[in-house]
């Protein structure tokens, strides 16, 4: 055995202390979001044990030690004097409003994916195989659209789309959008909302995804907006889109340059490729960082093995980076390619013929 530094090992059993807690108290997130523990403090008046117990109706005992648990990870706030518990409101744009932009609780559940479908990566990796996005767990599907949803209810309409080339103009006149890989729709019924003169397409290869989206679709009252219809990122139907839309989805696929091309054939002449991808520098060494390190994980989890699924198999990964992007539209056929904006999350990129 090598000699260790024993101040550089404390160290780093301090930060494992702080990723073992990270990683239990990611559990009792997941629980009291499912329980609308934190929905029924949302309100930020303290609460005891015995109160949200009788809110709720769940036994007091688990409440009481679920509560100590958040104020452990300062999730919840405690007061002593009262033996109370409250949120503050900055908690409870985390924990318990969905639509905030900060909401983080289904980042939880993609989460509790990874660990569920842990035994199912690490086949792929002893075999060679991938895991194709359907074959994870469903907390997937429905982590995936509540953490991402937020993010696109703060930007996509007030500063993505406005970033694109003459492309709000033409939605807000009436165009046809096709959003490819739409998940459970988030994506492309907020687009529909903000822009009521357009026609929307949504497209996802995996059929449950496609049921829930029409579900939520009818549920805001844009249905008869939007056809949401099972198909794949290469074959889903042509017809001259002023603007195809991929969020987060291009990394997943194994032929991206595949779907570009498709993506290509199908719009109208001064069409518009939209692509909102993770953020990611070019080189690894500049992605060493915490965003970095929550991409490069679920890439590893989620991502990658999507991509090695499938044909072809490109495995670009959830922490591409602007310069292999770039290199999939013009190898698909676009001439023109730039990053319109960006967030800390998130990169938007206009790709045109």
């Amino acid at each position: 055995m090598r000699a260790a530094d024993p101040q550089k090992l404390d160290a780093l059993v301090g930060r494992l202390v702080g990723d073992v807690g990270a990683s239990i108290t990611g559990a009792l997130i997941v629980l009291g979001d499912q329980l609308g523990l934190y929905k029924a403090m949302a309100d930020g008046k303290p609460v005891t044990s015995q109160d949200l117990a009788a809110k709720t109706g769940f036994k007091e005992r688990y409440i009481r030690e679920w509560l100590a648990g958040q104020a452990a990870a300062d999730y919840v706030q405690y007061d002593d004097a009262s033996d109370s518990f409250s949120l503050t409101p900055e908690q409870a744009m985390a924990f318990a409003e969905e639509d905030s932009p900060a909401f983080f609780a289904g980042a939880f559940e993609i989460v509790q994916s990874m660990w569920l479908d842990e035994p199912k990566v690490e086949t792929a990796f002893r075999d060679g195989s991938g895991l194709g996005w359907h074959e994870h767990s469903k907390c997937l599907f429905r982590g995936t659209e509540r953490f991402f949803r937020p993010g696109y209810n703060a930007n996509l309409k007030d500063s993505w789309i406005p970033a694109l080339d003459g492309v709000e103009a033409k939605l807000q006149q009436g165009a046809t959008v096709a959003d490819v890989g739409c998940g459970h729709g988030a994506s492309t019924i907020l687009m529909a909302k903000a822009y009521p003169k357009t026609r929307f397409f949504g497209f996802d290869y995996h059929g449950a995804s496609i049921d829930r989206a029409r579900e939520g679709a009818q549920k805001v009252g844009v249905g008869d907006r939007i056809v949401f219809e099972r198909a794949s990122a290469k074959d889903f139907p042509a017809q001259q889109y002023d603007l195809v839309t991929m969020f987060d989805c291009l990394h997943d696929m194994g032929d991206p340059v595949g779907a570009g091309r498709h993506v290509r054939e199908t719009l109208a002449g001064d069409g518009t490729w939209m692509i909102v991808e993770p953020f990611a520098h070019d080189r690894l060494q500049d992605n060493l960082n915490p965003v970095g390190r929550i991409f490069y994980g679920a890439s590893t989890m989620i991502c990658t093995p999507a991509s090695l699924s499938q044909e072809v198999g490109l495995g670009l990964g959830a922490q591409a980076g602007e310069m292999r992007l770039r290199k999939v539209a013009l190898d698909a056929g676009f001439s023109h390619f730039r990053r319109a904006t960006e967030t800390p999350f998130n990169m938007v990129f206009e790709a045109r013929a």
